[in-house]
């Protein structure tokens, strides 16, 4: 059987990816120091080298503030980096698997965006990964996977990774009360992109969220809950009053409707946190 090549395998989603899929797959995993992936040419050695059956992508420029001050390498990172391996997946007949994110939309609605709603990205990183979307459609074996709000793995540094820490430190919590979003458990991301991948389902784009949504300071609620910290305080801004340097759609939420339709079940936000945290707290034992 050929390789399932993983890049970015350093990274929060990619670590997991590697660790989790090296059970049912042949996996080479590569990580931004092994390959850099703003050279066309080294990912066209790499890929014909390895010559895999499928190429995941877990590289990306997330930083979505510093991008606005560094929009070349956020270009490069989650565009140009996206085209040469969508060639190079091409060359040999790889199915690619990429990712792209809820910022590609302006938040300007009040129900969870399907695929065939239309973009409008409102900074530079959403920029950035709308263009690395259209540049993965050059090859015709595609996933493109937009995830939201991605928590878990080895590397916690998420949103919901800090506010579990300040929860369980016994710290207040500082949420946004008006932006809307649909989370992306780490572990179901691998599973659904494993799902699609064993079942042969109709390449194209999909939305690859926990079901639901939920705004920032009902989240944080919900996992103080969960850690038996009830009474947490949990100071609520807004979106405007954060200073924040990028334009963030506030309305984010994503329908994954056609993932679920494809036979891929995603589990709840809520029951996903449930999970997060067992995993976290059987970790420190």
């Amino acid at each position: 059987m050929r390789p399932t090549l993983i890049v970015g395998a350093g990274g929060q989603l990619g670590e997991a990816m590697t660790a989790q899929l090296g059970d049912r797959r042949h996996v080479v995993a590569v990580t931004r120091s092994e390959l850099d992936v703003t050279r066309a040419d080294a990912v066209r050695d790499l890929v014909a080298r390895v010559a895999p059956e499928v190429i995941i992508n877990c590289s990306a420029y997330t930083n979505v503030d510093r991008s606005e001050q560094e929009p070349l390498e956020a270009l490069q990172v989650n565009a140009m980096a996206v085209r040469a391996l969508a060639r190079a997946a091409d060359e040999q007949a790889a199915v690619l698997v990429h990712y792209s994110t809820d910022f590609v939309f302006d938040g300007k609605t009040d129900r969870p965006y399907t695929e065939s709603d239309s973009v409008n990205p409102r900074g530079t990183y959403a920029s950035s990964k709308l263009l690395g979307e259209w540049l993965a459609m050059e090859t015709p074996r595609h996933y493109v996977l937009r995830v939201e709000s991605l928590f878990g793995g080895a590397k916690a540094h998420s949103s919901v990774d800090k506010i579990l820490a300040n929860l369980r430190a016994g710290a207040p919590v500082r949420a946004f009360v008006d932006r809307a979003v649909s989370p992306s458990f780490v572990d179901d991301v691998i599973l659904a992109t494993s799902t699609l991948l064993d079942r042969a389902a109709p390449f194209g784009l999909y939305h690859c969220v926990n079901s639901g949504w939920t705004n920032w300071a009902e989240l944080s609620r919900h996992l103080a809950q969960l850690v038996g910290r009830p009474d947490a305080v949990i100071d609520e801004i807004r979106m405007a009053d954060a200073g924040l340097v990028a334009n963030r759609p506030v309305f984010a939420a994503l329908s994954n409707a056609k993932l679920v339709a494809a036979g891929v079940d995603m589990p709840t936000w809520q029951e996903a946190l449930g999970r997060y945290v067992k995993k976290t707290d059987q970790a420190k034992t």
